[in-house]
């Protein structure tokens, strides 16, 4: 039997007996929620998500959602399809609403955040992969959904911390923990959701 996690769930301790497959969903969830909570309780206009970074150029909070979440998108769709599996982060939709407009990030977030809820315990943590990138060589490189949903779950966490910088830039303040990897945090013995974790 699956055991299903709430992202909210409030002892980290208790994550550890958990497969490590749900340990996976927990954290993917946990950062995909990050996300959702800055855009339904901290940014309060849509035009937070399109400001141009000074520090970053080329860089807005929109963009840097948009993209983290594209990972888990394309990932979670590829292992819902048939096989043989392959796919690649390099597909990318430009300029989507949830780019410019709180409305339509919110409920881009949330419905990746089901996605997740929905396919991950149902998954095989070892299932192959075919991942094509563009590195600016195309490369191709065989590897498993385990690791490729850990690998969406740091990546959000690189993309959450040069939101960081953005709303420094913006004045808007962000949780402690928001933009940290799991393992820093850990590390640090912060009280925060991925900070507690024994490692």
């Amino acid at each position: 039997m699956v055991t299903e996690v709430d992202s909210s769930h409030p002892n980290g301790s208790d994550i550890a007996s958990l497969s490590p497959l749900i340990q996976l969903q927990f954290v993917s969830t946990t950062v995909l929620q990050q996300a959702l909570d800055l855009v339904e309780n901290i940014l309060t206009s849509d035009d937070q998500l399109t400001a141009q970074s000074k520090f970053l150029p080329g860089s807005t909070i929109g963009k840097h959602l948009r993209h983290a979440r594209d990972h888990f998108t394309l990932l979670i769709e590829c292992v819902s399809g048939p096989a043989p599996h392959i796919f690649s982060y390099d597909t990318r939709i430009r300029n989507t609403p949830m780019e410019n407009n709180l409305s339509e990030a919110r409920e881009a977030l949330k419905q990746v955040i089901s996605r997740v809820e929905e396919v991950v315990p149902t998954a095989n943590l070892d299932l192959p992969l075919t991942l094509n990138a563009v590195t600016p060589f195309m490369q191709t490189f065989e590897t498993t959904f385990g690791r490729e949903l850990w690998f969406a779950g740091l990546h959000a966490v690189h993309h959450w911390s040069m939101v960081r910088v953005i709303a420094g830039e913006l004045d808007i303040k962000l949780n402690d923990d928001f933009g940290f990897a799991p393992s820093t945090l850990v590390y640090k013995g912060s009280e925060a959701l991925l900070g507690k974790a024994k490692i």
